[in-house]
């Protein structure tokens, strides 16, 4: 009997030190059963993935990685990823942006989660984690309440007052237009030299096509592109590309 109650208790301590030892996480303690890794651990690694473009085309964020996203994307640590890829931004433009002043040296921004926000509307619709409803998500457009994006609106206008044209080109469609000039009036943003959105020929365009075909454009009106700063792949693919590039993190959805 002892010999059995000294076994017990080699396991219940065995057990507790395990627990103790154990890599705890601010999902509270959920692990994924996939080679011993942590949850966090695995939404971590998804996330990264998205960013550098390993994974593509996603129509949903897994449903295990909607709390973690959602914490990120509403995190101080989102904010400060925003700010290093403006900082490295401006390091480019005062150590190697020679202008000709000519007025045709261009600078290229999207406009949704690089200029103003939607992450308040994917916080009402589950980050990420349902089908995205197009619909739904132009109504909201439609009121123009989209916050801007702190460090991306001081880029902008340090780009403008170095004399760049800028050009804003976006996948959202041209019955946008209005409420999307209202709402990047009302957050501060102006003086952009053209603003390309969606029109009925460009419906059946993937967005990477539409966008190389909005810079054709620009270049054969004699437009040097010295930078594009955007949130999705799909912004930078195809040609004519810019000099350089700048993404912003964005998580919640893939645009191709």
């Amino acid at each position: 009997m002892a010999r059995n109650s000294l076994f017990l208790l080699a396991m219940l301590l065995t057990l507790l030190i395990g627990l103790c030892s154990a890599d705890w996480n601010i999902l509270n303690q959920r692990k994924k059963a996939v080679s011993g890794i942590s949850l966090k651990n695995y939404c971590e690694s998804w996330r990264i993935n998205v960013e550098v473009n390993n994974i593509r085309g996603f129509e949903v964020v897994p449903q295990e990685c909607i709390e973690y996203i959602g914490k990120y994307m509403t995190s101080s640590q989102y904010k400060a990823d925003c700010q290093r890829a403006v900082e490295e931004c401006q390091l480019y433009l005062s150590s190697f942006c020679t202008l000709k002043g000519d007025g045709k040296d261009a600078w290229i921004f999207d406009v949704d989660d690089t200029l103003i926000s939607t992450v308040p509307y994917f916080k009402k619709h589950g980050f990420g984690g349902h089908k995205l409803n197009i619909t739904s998500l132009e109504e909201w457009m439609q009121k123009s309440k989209a916050p801007a994006i702190e460090h991306t609106l001081t880029l902008f206008h340090e780009i403008k007052e170095k004399g760049f044209n800028i050009f804003l080109i976006s996948t959202r469609r041209e019955s946008l237009r209005d409420a999307t000039v209202d709402n990047l009036i009302k957050e501060g943003y102006h003086g952009w030299s053209g603003l390309v959105l969606r029109g009925l020929e460009d419906e059946n365009k993937n967005v990477q096509n539409y966008k190389a075909e909005a810079r054709k454009r620009l270049v054969k009106d004699g437009y040097r592109i010295w930078g594009i700063i955007g949130d999705q792949w799909s912004s930078f693919d195809g040609t004519p590309a810019a000099k350089r590039t700048f993404k912003l993190p964005n998580s919640l959805y893939y645009i191709s």
